[in-house]
């Protein structure tokens, strides 16, 4: 519970915020929040892969992108009240809608599974060196192909 009230408070942050940099800031803590849901449902790969992918590439990325534009009070344009009004009903509608359809589907939700370790990174290695190992080695094979072809497009070629 405390977990989710950290979730749902840093993403009101992020919105409400009203400098980039504390907005990003909140996010990479959203981030982490939502790493830790990772973590209670005992799915430790998908906790590494977030955090790394999210929390670490993503977020630089958007902190670089903050700093080069180099964003101000003057150069944000002024937004009509009439805008944000109809902004905020349809973000309102679209809430009620979503509030709707998670109630109408909560009985129809499958049980819960009994198997805890479905997660685990052990687990995982075994579905995907055993079942799906020809579909991971033909993925792994078109990675390497793009790779050769982003060196060979890239290449300057000497006249």
């Amino acid at each position: 519970m405390i977990l989710a009230t950290l979730s749902v408070f840093s993403a009101l942050m992020v919105v409400l915020s009203r400098k980039p940099v504390h907005s990003v800031l909140y996010l990479i803590f959203c981030f982490f929040t939502i790493g830790g849901h990772y973590l209670l449902l005992n799915a430790q790969f998908l906790f590494a892969v977030h955090i790394i992918v999210y929390a670490g590439a993503i977020m630089v990325l958007f902190l670089f992108t903050l700093m080069f534009i180099n964003m101000n009070q003057d150069a944000e344009p002024v937004k009509s009240n009439l805008l944000k009004g109809v902004v905020t009903i349809v973000a309102g509608c679209l809430l009620l809608v979503l509030t709707t359809t998670v109630i109408d589907t909560r009985d129809s939700l499958p049980a819960p599974s009994t198997d805890y370790q479905i997660g685990t990174v052990a687990n995982l290695g075994k579905a995907l060196y055993g079942d799906y190992v020809l579909p991971f080695e033909i993925t792994s094979i078109l990675l390497l192909a793009a790779m050769v072809g982003a060196v060979m497009l890239g290449k300057k070629v000497k006249e």
